[in-house]
């Protein structure tokens, strides 16, 4: 499993222009929460705030929430004149993190049955490449760049690549760079590449020689499935992610991340990754990944694939955002055809996890092993 950051040197900018961006409350949130994170000047925080045109009502409340978490004063004067221009505006959903009611939990499952679910997952990672079928797909990568650390993110460009999985290795053909046809090879277009998440990923996780640390986290609902989430952590001695800078400088990271297990049937679903380990000295700072699996009908049969990954790096505060999805999946053959159009970006809220109150079985969509027809 490796990623590359090959470039940073976009050519990207932030233009905080005159017209107002506009942004709902918990949007706004998220970015100043962002901005104390990266300890940016209250300044040009406050600026920033005076362009936003909220789409939601904001109260003194929410001001004195945001101003308990760390932003500066002129920031939260900023706020402050936004409310008046507000008030007819809808209420906002009151953000979860905020809540002084706790919501009921659900009772884990027992010492016995998490180890049990481990030994299951384990065996899926292990096995996961010699179930896949040979198999074609469209890869489509979007590449997103935010030279501001704001999380204001801009489309760099799109990349799509004709995916053929044969005798369980990979190979990547380029076919097009922001529509425009082309066979440059991946490595030489540049920005923020990833790979490993054809089993590579998930079979380092629960290698034995890996030894990494499970324990259940809770539970969670996605894409409308029950399902156990696992934290995990992987020591740096026994890591093998590489994060290679511009081919000058690498890094092995140790890390941690989630794992989400169907509630009823061994599949796992989601798997997370995020560097705990690289050196202040080391160019990139920031590394985590998300890689989502789905059943997808390849001649009749489903299978178990990858649907979506995001790949997210910091350098300083310029942030690199990759988007990868795995779509048009057809049988390897010498007759096999796929659409190279692009199509529509996977809608980020589908992939949200929902928060699980109660165990509700008859609702949970019947789950498949790999493979089963």
């Amino acid at each position: 499993m490796m990623t590359r950051l090959l470039s940073l040197t976009l050519a990207f900018c932030l233009l905080l222009t005159a017209q107002a961006l506009r942004l709902n409350l918990g949007q706004l949130r998220a970015f100043l929460r962002s901005s104390v994170q990266l300890q940016h000047e209250d300044r040009r925080v406050a600026d920033y705030v005076k362009k936003v045109a909220l789409t939601e009502r904001i109260t003194e409340r929410d001001v004195e929430e945001l101003a308990g978490e760390g932003i500066g004063p002129r920031t939260i004067e900023a706020l402050r004149t936004l409310i008046p221009s507000t008030v007819n505006l809808p209420n906002a959903t009151r953000d979860p993190v905020l809540r002084t009611v706790e919501q009921p939990k659900m009772v884990g499952p027992s010492e016995a049955e998490q180890k049990r679910l481990i030994a299951d997952a384990r065996d899926i990672a292990l096995n996961y490449t010699k179930r896949l079928p040979d198999f074609i797909c469209l890869q489509v990568t979007r590449r997103y760049v935010d030279p501001s650390g704001l999380e204001v993110f801009h489309l760099a460009d799109t990349l799509a690549a004709r995916l053929s999985y044969f005798e369980q290795k990979e190979n990547y053909k380029t076919v097009s760079v922001n529509g425009r046809l082309t066979d440059i090879d991946m490595e030489k277009l540049g920005g923020a590449t990833s790979s490993g998440e054809f089993g590579s990923m998930l079979k380092q996780i629960f290698e034995p020689e890996t030894d990494a640390e499970f324990w259940w986290e809770r539970w969670a609902k996605l894409r409308g499935r029950v399902v156990h989430v696992f934290g995990y952590r992987v020591k740096q001695a026994r890591s093998k992610w590489h994060i290679v800078w511009q081919k000058e400088l690498e890094h092995v990271p140790g890390y941690k991340g989630l794992i989400y297990i169907d509630k009823d049937v061994p599949v796992i679903y989601r798997v997370t990754l995020d560097a705990e380990t690289l050196p202040p000295s080391f160019p990139i700072q920031e590394a985590r990944t998300q890689l989502d699996y789905e059943y997808t009908d390849i001649s009749g049969s489903e299978f178990l694939l990858p649907l979506r990954a995001e790949m997210r790096m910091r350098e300083g505060k310029f942030l690199v955002r990759n988007n990868v999805e795995f779509r048009n999946y057809r049988k390897f053959g010498a007759e096999a055809t796929i659409t190279y159009d692009i199509p529509d970006e996977l809608s980020s809220d589908a992939m949200k996890e929902e928060s699980v109150q109660q165990a509700t079985p008859q609702a949970t969509p019947q789950a498949k092993p790999p493979g089963k027809k």
